[in-house]
């Protein structure tokens, strides 16, 4: 009885855990959050306690005094701090139930393709603790090809690859199932460093990670054919410890991107290669869907389309295709049992 009355109190969430991001999809309302994946933490006597969370906990990344941390509780996709990261799932999960505490949410998780079995008890007996009734967890990769609008339970290949943060999910897809997939540690936070390490070696100049995510952004992969204008970079000297502006050519950051981006080209090759012919020969037609933050890096897209020679096109919102295609899964219950990952 009283498992019932819970059940009605409950509304059905997919999470898109992210290492950058964290959205939330309720059941008939659609996504209601869309916040970063950073907890600010103050360090006193009595232990750690939980400041802030979300935008105004990454608004203080790098600019926190001693006893405060800004913390990043994932990393590559996975949890790397089990504590913090309940504290977020709590406190984002009490935002959307408007702080009721007798709602007991049925919660979808995506999850890295790549997942071990330690890691994804990690993920379940977070979102347990955080006050959920049930928990399933489905790969990103499956729910971003959901939210695509691919259709996965045909008999046909379909490639995804979805880019985060901490990872890229590189999966061909067929009959509800994955055939082929690739999970590699290569996503924005990597691309981000790539450019902080690049600047510093050649300029001696500390940039921060929120500096390079806008320069990525703005200036993506220049082709050479184009005449980008130069880029303003703001930073500390490293000789001098003096704050300078400098001015680079835009095509350095294509430089600067150059390794991650062959890593990610050549696993999305293997795969590929790896990927049984009959399928192989839907996706000379059907191509590679982009999606993931990482598919808004310009010209990401025609670099990927040259090096394949297939038809590469970005999903129509790739940043919420994981939590959409989730949702999705939510309301069909058969979709649910087909897709998910098995206990």
């Amino acid at each position: 009885m009283f498992n019932y009355i819970l059940g009605m109190f409950s509304n059905d969430l997919a999470i898109d855990l992210g290492t950058a991001s964290t959205l939330i999809y309720v059941k008939g309302k659609g996504i209601v959050t869309n916040e970063p994946s950073v907890v600010a933490v103050k360090k006193d006597g009595r232990g750690k306690r939980v400041l802030a969370v979300g935008k105004e906990a990454k608004a203080m990344l790098g600019r926190t005094p001693g006893n405060i941390a800004a913390i990043r509780p994932l990393k590559d996709g996975v949890i790397a701090d089990f504590e913090v990261t309940e504290e977020m799932l709590k406190y984002f999960i009490a935002k959307v139930h408007n702080r009721r505490l007798l709602v007991r949410p049925r919660i979808i998780i995506g999850v890295p393709s790549g997942i071990t079995q330690v890691e994804k008890r990690a993920v379940k007996e977070s979102a347990f603790s955080a006050g959920a009734s049930e928990v399933y967890l489905i790969e990103e990769p499956m729910a971003a090809a959901i939210g695509a609008g691919l259709p996965i339970t045909e008999p046909s290949g379909n490639m995804i690859v979805d880019i985060g943060g901490g990872t890229a999910e590189i999966a061909v897809i067929s009959l509800a199932g994955i055939v082929q997939a690739k999970s590699v540690r290569i996503g924005g936070d990597k691309l981000d460093e790539a450019i902080v390490q690049y600047i510093k070696r050649k300029y001696n100049l500390s940039i921060g990670t929120g500096v390079a995510e806008r320069i990525k952004m703005s200036v993506g992969l220049p082709l050479l054919e184009e005449k980008p204008p130069k880029v303003e970079i703001k930073g500390s000297n490293l000789i001098t410890g003096i704050p300078t502006t400098l001015e680079i050519e835009a095509y350095e950051i294509r430089e600067a991107l150059n390794e991650p981006i062959s890593a990610l080209i050549d696993a999305v090759k293997h795969v590929l290669e790896m990927t049984p012919p009959e399928l192989s020969a839907d996706l000379v037609d059907k191509g590679i869907v982009l999606a993931g933050g990482g598919a808004l890096i310009r010209n990401l897209d025609i670099i990927l389309r040259e090096e394949t020679k297939l038809p590469v096109t970005v999903a129509e919102d790739p940043l919420t295709c994981v939590v959409m295609g989730a949702g999705k899964v939510l309301d069909e219950i058969k979709l649910l049992k087909d897709v998910t990952i098995p206990e």
